[in-house]
């Protein structure tokens, strides 16, 4: 067990908040509780907080009954209200996604502690010693819509890096994150850690929202995880600062000289092997000439995955079921088996397409072209770029992280998924031996 014995020389803690489970409506009283237990992670040895997030990982596994039942309860009001169907996907958890969530917090506790890493260090001509070294953020806010993984890789991802997070979900999820969490802040409390380390806002009030995304000098940094709408107000409403994650309108081009039994393959594999999520593919480029080839071929994979395909008159003329495309269509991230095409004149015309309509998350090119590889890499503005490979991969877990905080789209800060390293920024300790200036 660890024992924390830091707490008593901070701010005081608000009596009803500390130690509670419940969804909290006091952002402010929230923000300095997790403020307090921020300190006190960020003195955690490696040791502590990995064994730590071993017994996260176990006490969601001893509570799965729990989890689970709170989660139907949610799923049966999701369907009874007509959610939509990947929607209700991204909501819904059963065994096997539980015992990931655990599987991620381990993940994550056998990476490497950012914390104390120094970054570069270097000695002046004066003599001072510079050494510029990660350490945590401080208070992370999160809100995010119906995807209870988010809370549990949220907090594992925080604690790693010596971070308090608040968690903010949806209505939606609101049984099944206050299960979540009552079991996280149990189990570090009989860790000997601050269990106001995570925190669940109350879900049912905007307010919540709209008082973390405004608690500047209490929260250190905000982050939405969710659709359009959700990542716009967050950007444009906060006065803490925000990294944008998220919306995902990923394109695969199929190139000229692209081995079209792999694209077909890709294809298939970005557009349906989750459709639901913000690293699907949502549209399709197709070199004109390999059209007349690849165009039927990929429509009939299309068609038995269920994929309603919105084209441009080459895939209107290879299939009656294909709807005519428009700009708006080219521009969704449908989240659902829908996905846009065209046929290109180029690469270039690719580029061109992309640039306009891509969200810069991740792009896709299928060719045996080295050289047409090298220029998509160096054309196409995205976090992530994908060669003779599905879309699928960019996510924290597949690129080494152990799990993701979100996959930033910006360029400030943090651009692609967002691991441990992240979630830390940095302070310059300057060693001298009486130097005046």
């Amino acid at each position: 067990m660890v024992q924390m014995s830091g707490l008593t020389d901070t701010e005081p803690v608000d009596a009803e908040l500390a130690g509670t489970a419940n969804p909290r409506t006091d952002v402010a009283a929230a923000a300095r509780a997790a403020r307090v237990a921020a300190r006190a992670l960020a003195r955690l040895s490696r040791a502590d907080k990995d064994d730590a997030l071993r017994a996260l990982a176990q006490a969601l596994l001893d509570a799965a009954p729990q989890v689970l039942m709170a989660n139907a309860d949610d799923v049966a009001a999701a369907e009874a209200d007509g959610t939509a169907a990947h929607l209700v996907d991204r909501l819904r958890l059963d065994g096997d996604r539980l015992a990931a969530m655990a599987a991620g917090l381990r993940k994550v506790a056998d990476l490497p502690d950012p914390v104390g890493e120094v970054v570069r260090g270097v000695t002046l001509p004066n003599g001072l010693e510079l050494r510029q070294r990660r350490v945590p953020l401080g208070v992370v806010g999160i809100i995010y819509e119906a995807r209870p993984n988010v809370t549990a890789d949220a907090a594992g991802l925080c604690l790693k890096a010596g971070n308090a997070v608040l968690l903010r979900g949806s209505g939606s999820a609101a049984r099944t994150n206050a299960a979540l969490v009552a079991v996280l802040r149990a189990a570090l409390s009989d860790a000997g850690l601050p269990a106001d380390a995570v925190t669940m806002l109350d879900a049912g009030s905007r307010a919540t929202a709209t008082e973390l995304m405004r608690a500047r000098g209490l929260v250190d940094l905000v982050v939405p995880r969710g659709g359009a709408g959700l990542i716009r107000s967050v950007v444009e409403q906060s006065t803490v600062p925000v990294v944008e994650t998220g919306v995902g309108n990923c394109h695969v081009y199929v190139d000229a000289d692209a081995d079209l039994d792999m694209a077909r393959a890709i294809v298939l594999n970005a557009k349906t092997h989750r459709p639901s999520v913000c690293n699907a593919a949502e549209s399709l480029l197709v070199h004109r000439s390999v059209a007349d080839s690849f165009v039927p071929d990929v429509l009939a994979g299309l068609r038995a995955h269920g994929v309603t395909v919105h084209g441009d008159e080459v895939f209107q003329r290879a299939s009656t079921d294909v709807l005519a495309v428009t700009a708006e269509d080219h521009a969704t991230e449908f989240c659902a088996l829908e996905i846009s095409a065209r046929v290109v004149a180029d690469l270039d015309d690719a580029l061109d397409h992309i640039a306009r309509f891509g969200s810069g998350h991740t792009e896709a090119i299928v060719t045996g072209s080295l050289a047409a590889a090298r220029r998509f890499a160096e054309g196409v503005d995205a976090a992530a770029v994908m060669i003779n490979a599905s879309t699928r991969f960019t996510d924290g877990e597949e690129f080494g992280l152990g799990a993701e905080i979100g996959i930033s789209t910006q360029k400030l800060h943090a651009r692609g998924p967002m691991g441990l390293t992240e979630l830390t920024t940095t302070t310059t300790v300057v060693t001298g031996d009486g130097h005046l200036r």
